[in-house]
């Protein structure tokens, strides 16, 4: 039987660091108010766009499975930022990387992207499809936030990270996964003005207002995280006892609380990068599977359970094998350009651009779909 085992892992995230302190020069609020919401601290400010982040994270993902682009067959890039609807930006990946021998796709699910495109890259694995793959998930949503909605500002941040998947004869990779959505739901967390049921109708690119029912979508958060969870487990054959490390979605430390307790997780073995990160949507959780392999929490025959959430609402956990090594084949030279401003600076300068724009709310007030 074939599995898709993990080989490769690379992280990019942006230099520049948006803190607390910083939305209080421009927003009524304050580090305390922030942290004892969410837990977020600070967040990352990217200068480069989607393709950008997702390329430099592919590089270096497969730069430690030693692998080179012409070997790729499969590209998926998941996320709801990207840098234009056509064409898509797994292509715009593939081109930075030189991997003209790979099909290439976008996944859109908002912050289970990368966990769904994981979920579709290895079906394609397992049934002969595609050899290998490189699975992003990457977000760029500095341009397209709201920054005068403090319920939203405060929460979302900029970063990519990518894993590459091979086929093997041993069962590792991803073993079980249960995917869902509450689509009657899916109006609670709404991102008005970006998609076309906005075009022509006098709202600049990049303007938009937030609907974000921040108390319909915790309770909804964690059912289906607990949910899916429980059900990825049991197909693995698999109690919660027998998971190594939990690696969740980091929109809000409460959410994580509350979904560890509920399937019964070990508080040490939950993974965190909350504080550090704030939600940066579908790079959440790779970025945070990078993170824990570089500190040393992935050890070689782990089993790693990820759960997550987003927009749709959709939601999904995921039961992950890890292989017979955490540590890189090699590196790569691929890296940012220099970033010359503050995250801070670049955030004046989307929110100015925004005011020239004039005000737009009353084009967003009402949506042409349901």
């Amino acid at each position: 039987m074939t599995y898709a085992a993990i080989t490769g892992w690379g992280k990019c995230m942006p230099p520049s660091v948006l803190t607390n302190a910083d939305l209080a020069t421009f927003m009524e609020t304050d580090d305390e108010w922030i942290t004892s919401r969410t837990g977020i601290r600070e967040r990352r400010v990217s200068h480069v766009p989607t393709t950008g982040l997702a390329h430099v994270a592919a590089a270096r993902a497969l730069a430690c499975a030693g692998l080179e682009a012409k070997d790729v067959d499969l590209i998926v890039l998941g996320s709801c930022s990207y840098d234009e609807q056509v064409p898509n930006s797994a292509s715009g990946v593939q081109a930075l990387l030189g991997a003209g021998n790979a099909a290439a796709m976008d996944v859109n699910t908002a912050c289970t992207s990368f966990l769904y495109g994981l979920s579709s890259a290895n079906a394609m694995i397992r049934t002969g499809v595609v050899r290998n793959a490189v699975v992003i998930g990457v977000e760029v949503i500095s341009p397209f936030m709201d920054w005068g909605n403090r319920n939203v500002a405060v929460l979302f941040g900029d970063g990519a990270a990518a894993v590459v998947l091979q086929a093997t004869e041993e069962r590792t990779g991803l073993l079980s996964e249960k995917l869902g959505c509450y689509a009657d739901a899916r109006h609670i967390l709404r991102v008005r003005g970006m998609g076309a049921a906005y075009a022509n109708r006098g709202i600049p690119v990049g303007v938009t207002s937030w609907d974000f029912d921040g108390q319909e979508i915790f309770k909804r958060a964690v059912h289906g995280m607990t949910e899916a969870s429980q059900a990825a487990l049991g197909r693995a054959g698999l109690a919660i006892g027998d998971i190594d490390l939990v690696v969740p979605h980091q929109a809000n430390q409460r959410i994580i609380d509350f979904v560890g307790k509920r399937i019964g997780a070990d508080p040490a073995n939950v993974f965190l990068t909350v504080s550090r990160y704030g939600n940066m949507s579908a790079a959440t959780v790779p970025v945070a599977l990078v993170d824990a392999i570089e500190e040393g929490r992935v050890k070689p025959g782990a089993k790693i359970l990820t759960p997550a959430f987003g927009g749709g609402l959709t939601y999904c956990a995921h039961v992950i094998q890890w292989g017979g090594r955490s540590a890189p084949l090699g590196t790569t030279t691929v890296d940012l350009p220099p970033c010359e401003k503050s995250a801070l600076e670049m955030v004046r300068d989307i929110i100015a651009v925004k005011g020239r724009a004039g005000d737009a709310t009353a084009a967003l007030a009402a949506p042409l779909v349901a």
